[in-house]
């Protein structure tokens, strides 16, 4: 999943402050801000830790210093036990011990991971197979991870792997708790989904702490609850071809989750063509639709299943889509470069200081057209 740009504002709106959460290892950057108000930055408990790939960022509103300590600390320790669980990086995880097992016999398996599976199904389903944990089959051929150098490869090479690939060779049985793949070769992989299952277990976490007022990030996968002191926290939609940091649209969001799925976070291009690690599953190349899609829903499980879905359909296919599914908005960000979303948000342009005065309950604020590139 792609990084997003968390944006905190502060009560007036020019201090608008840009946290990169996902990509910054370092403290947010403050744009022109306005003196911060007495107290306010007591209030603001920020703690950052590696685990499942990525960048792990919490910000809590709380003066409690100590209880945001020890509520980050339980929050990464969940971060850690669930990549243990789900990471096929990791040999003895579930999801490892499923591909080791493919088309020998089935796997008992953790409750969680059943749990996620039979959702993937369900949207693999959905959709015809544009959602499909088995595109972990292409594993090692794809170099996007540590191993990536550039290269590309060849037509029968995909082709091979795509034999390997389809969401109908996964078999889920609740009742055994077992998943078996039904081929030597085929494997799956969570990357697509684990992030946002651990983001709800975090936020839940959280409010049994007695926290309501925060956000946890992970990757592009965002939670936003309650508030920040009598503002609402404002978020911001990463420029897919801008700098790291580089927001183009900016919203307001309450106890919702904000999800973003690009193919500008790992991958590279060559003679003018960009090559991402969000795979077709129908060609087994990488999808070509979109640059990147957000999802606004009320978890993040399900914000972090349908993005990808979303941006693998494209925009027309998607779109579509996305306006039959309950409590979920999206903003599309095609090939073309041009901003589209759900009839549930509306596009808004316009000066920065009066926009965020009125508020911007569902509505996008467009600060600048995404930079245009390959």
């Amino acid at each position: 999943m792609a990084a997003l740009a968390v944006v905190l504002a502060r009560s007036r709106a020019a201090a608008v402050l840009i946290a990169a959460a996902a990509l910054l290892a370092g403290a947010p950057r403050v744009a022109g801000a306005d003196p911060a108000e007495p107290g306010e930055e007591d209030r603001k408990q920020h703690f950052q830790a590696q685990s499942m790939g990525t960048l792990i960022d919490l910000t809590l509103w709380t003066a409690d210093a100590d209880a945001a300590q020890g509520a980050a600390d339980a929050v990464f320790e969940e971060f850690r036990r669930l990549d243990a669980l789900m990471s096929n990086w990791v040999e003895t995880s579930d999801v490892s011990r499923i591909n080791a097992a493919a088309g020998v016999r089935a796997v008992q398996v953790s409750d969680e991971v059943l749990r996620i599976v039979a959702l993937s199904q369900k949207v693999s389903r959905k959709t015809g197979g544009a959602f499909d944990i088995t595109v972990g089959a292409y594993r090692g051929l794809w170099k996007f991870d540590q191993d990536l150098d550039g290269t590309l490869p060849t037509a029968a090479e995909v082709d091979a792997r795509r034999r390997l690939t389809g969401y109908r060779g996964l078999l889920v049985d609740p009742k055994r708790h077992t998943i078996k793949l039904r081929r030597k070769g085929m494997a799956i992989t969570l990357g697509g989904i684990a992030k946002g299952y651990a983001v709800d277990r975090a936020v839940a976490i959280l409010h049994d702490r007695g926290l309501k007022d925060f956000i946890v990030q992970a990757g592009g996968d965002l939670f936003v609850s309650g508030t920040k002191g009598t503002q609402k926290w404002r978020v911001g939609i990463r420029d897919p071809r801008g700098a790291r940091d580089a927001t183009f649209a900016l919203t307001e969001l309450q106890d919702r989750t904000f999800s973003t799925a690009g193919d500008y976070e790992r991958g590279f291009v060559k003679d003018g063509v960009r090559y991402h690690h969000i795979l077709d599953p129908k060609t087994g190349y990488p999808a070509r639709g979109c640059r990147s899609v957000t999802v606004i829903a009320k978890d993040a499980l399900t914000a972090d299943a349908w993005d990808t879905t979303l941006l693998v359909l494209g925009p027309e296919r998607g779109l579509k889509l996305a306006e039959k599914l309950p409590d979920i908005e999206a903003v599309f960000v095609d090939s073309k470069n041009r901003v589209q979303v759900t009839s549930g948000l509306t596009l808004v342009e316009g000066d920065l200081r009066t926009q965020l005065a009125s508020g911007l309950a569902g509505k996008i604020l467009i600060l600048q057209k995404p930079t245009d590139a390959p």
